[in-house]
């Protein structure tokens, strides 16, 4: 956008019930007034504060967080449009420092003219760097700004704390089923910005689809519907009618709430890792094949069930590892789509198989050390070639003569002192009581157990 040089019907189009016959519905019947706006009930539902902040015009700058198509770029409008303030849009990714300082300055001017207020909107604000973040800072201080930022990212971890502390911060969350619906039905209604000046008759059907297959995403369904009724003839009486099997034709594939980089990211993950763990095997394919089909990596699906192979299944089932990683291993040689199947043969397998997390005793261990430091290693135990000038294992006979060589006894093993004296009688190793852990366990206890009797005897 040139920030100096807007044409009047721009500046129209933002601020009055201008319509312009030549964009698309979409963007036509984006919802202008709080009374328009769908979803966010959480928020700007009669009495929430952010409503009640609208409706009293004090607005300060704000932070929306949410996924995708939630609806944050349209209340940014609604809001500028609810206190008469000028609405400028910088996008984090293709705009920088030098953009923010011609905003500042037409801010600065409008102020000085009719002291007309400006929100600025920054789209992906998460992807500015802390100099650039930093850089909003005394305008905000100054008022000459109204900062509304958009993220669908964590905001504690993608945003400079100072910026943080001058923002309010509102979560968004997805458009529903309904919300879509709502949207299809206003479309085809209003006769000004919408359909209604048209003869559609839109079938139950049609609408379901077209609202189940955007995936919460109104653009998608209302682009969807503008498509079927510009591509459809009109019968002899001058009514479009749009049927499913137009719908299915308009909107082929089902729209997926994922973003590969986003917290979406993490939350699929999340509830993928988990499913593994609690071996549900059919919500662990579901939610890697979301996954999948919203654009993520398969290695890095991977790289997560070869961690769980070690994390949550461990010694129930040694061979786990192998599995996931002989998957991995065909399918780099295979590829897409046959390597669906190694996918799903690490994760079912990973799913059914029994599960142990005593591997995670490494970190019991790790904080033993880093809490109270590394004892001495027990005499019995030491290389008596160590300060020799070609050091090196010599075998049984050069050892300690206090160290007892396992393998010169029955079962290869001799009850001895390993551990440093101050810490010999902690335990950190947990065992699973299932799967191969479990039977190596056992065998090691019956041991034990045969040399204290015989001890006794």
């Amino acid at each position: 956008m040139d920030l100096f040089n807007e044409d009047a019907d721009q500046q129209k189009g933002q601020q009055s019930d201008f319509v312009n016959p030549h964009e698309p519905l979409a963007t036509r019947m984006r919802p202008r007034s709080l009374e328009e706006f769908v979803g966010q009930n959480h928020i700007v539902g009669e009495g929430k504060m952010l409503r009640r902040m609208i409706e009293s015009g004090v607005i300060g700058s704000l932070i929306f967080y949410g996924p995708p198509s939630s609806g944050k770029t349209t209340l940014a409008h609604v809001i500028s449009r609810e206190i008469n303030a000028q609405y400028i849009e910088l996008n984090a990714v293709l705009d920088g420092i030098k953009d923010l300082r011609k905003v500042v300055a037409k801010a600065e001017k409008m102020q000085q003219m009719n002291e007309q207020k400006t929100i600025l909107f920054v789209d992906e604000i998460h992807r500015w760097n802390k100099a650039q973040q930093d850089a909003l800072l005394p305008h905000l201080e100054s008022g000459v700004i109204t900062l509304i930022g958009a993220t669908t990212e964590n905001p504690f971890y993608s945003l400079v704390s100072p910026l943080l502390s001058r923002c309010q911060l509102f979560e968004l969350y997805d458009l529903t089923k309904d919300h879509v619906l709502t949207m299809i039905d206003r479309s085809l209604d209003d006769k000004k910005r919408g359909l209604g000046g048209k003869k559609v008759e839109v079938t139950d059907a049609a609408k379901d689809h077209l609202a189940e297959f955007a995936g919460g995403d109104i653009r998608n369904a209302i682009n969807a519907l503008e498509v079927a009724v510009l591509s459809s003839d009109a019968d002899e009486d001058g009514v479009i009618h749009i049927d499913l099997d137009i719908a299915k034709e308009c909107i082929q594939r089902r729209g997926v709430r994922y973003d590969g980089t986003g917290d979406e990211h993490y939350h699929y993950a999340s509830a993928f890792i988990k499913s593994l763990r609690g071996s549900d095997v059919d919500a662990a394919l579901y939610w890697m094949v979301a996954m999948l089909e919203g654009g993520e990596d398969p290695n890095f699906l991977f790289r997560r069930m070869i961690i769980q192979s070690s994390e949550d299944v461990g010694m129930a089932d040694p061979h786990a590892l192998s599995v996931v990683n002989s998957a991995h291993e065909a399918f780099t040689k295979c590829g897409m789509p046959e390597g669906l199947y190694f996918l799903a043969h690490a994760c079912i397998y990973l799913a059914l198989a029994p599960k142990s997390n005593s591997t995670g005793a490494v970190f019991s261990v790790r904080s033993e050390i880093k809490n109270n430091g590394i004892g001495p290693v027990p005499s019995h135990l030491r290389d008596k070639t160590a300060n020799s000038k070609q050091s090196r294992y010599l075998g049984v006979e050069n050892a300690s003569d206090d160290y007892h060589y396992p393998h010169s006894y029955d079962h290869h093993w001799i009850p001895q002192d390993y551990l440093p004296e101050e810490v010999k009688e902690k335990g950190w190793y947990d065992p699973g009581n299932i799967g191969r852990e479990s039977k190596l366990w056992k065998r090691l206890e019956t041991i034990k157990e045969a040399y204290a009797k015989s001890a006794k005897e």
